[in-house]
C-alpha cells in the first residue's frame, strides 16, 4: 500500500451485555467491571461513516452491530488519519494497551 493518509483507526464503546458472549469474555480475562467494553477497528472511511456501517450490517462486526453504542473520539482521534500500514499497526498497539488498561476489548 501507499504512503497516503487515508485510513483511520476507531473505538466503539459496546453496552456492557456484550460480556454474555462467551468469546467476548474469553477473549478479557484482566477485564475490570469499572471499565468498558470496546471494539476497536481500522478503516478507509471515516469513523462514523464506519460506525453507521457496522449498525447497518455491512460488514459488520456482529458485536458492534448488536451491542455497539458510540464512538470513543477521545481514545483514538489524535492519531488519525494514517496510512494503512500505520493503522493496521495501530489497531493492534491500540486493542492491547485498552486492554492493558482493563479494559473488555475486541478487535479482529
Amino acid at each position: 500500500m501507499g504512503k497516503e493518509r487515508t485510513h483511520n483507526i476507531y473505538v466503539i464503546e459496546l453496552d456492557k451485555k456484550v460480556l454474555k458472549e462467551r468469546k467476548f469474555l474469553e477473549a478479557n480475562p484482566g477485564y475490570k467491571p469499572e471499565k468498558a467494553c470496546l471494539y476497536v477497528g481500522m478503516t478507509g472511511l471515516s469513523p462514523d461513516e464506519r460506525f453507521r456501517s457496522h449498525k447497518e450490517g455491512h460488514k459488520a462486526n456482529k458485536y458492534v452491530k448488536k451491542y455497539g453504542l458510540w464512538l470513543r473520539r477521545r481514545m483514538y482521534r489524535k492519531y488519525n488519519p494514517m496510512t494503512y500500514d500505520e493503522a493496521q499497526r495501530m489497531e493492534a498497539w491500540l486493542a492491547r494497551r485498552l486492554r492493558a488498561e482493563g479494559h473488555a476489548v475486541w478487535q479482529n
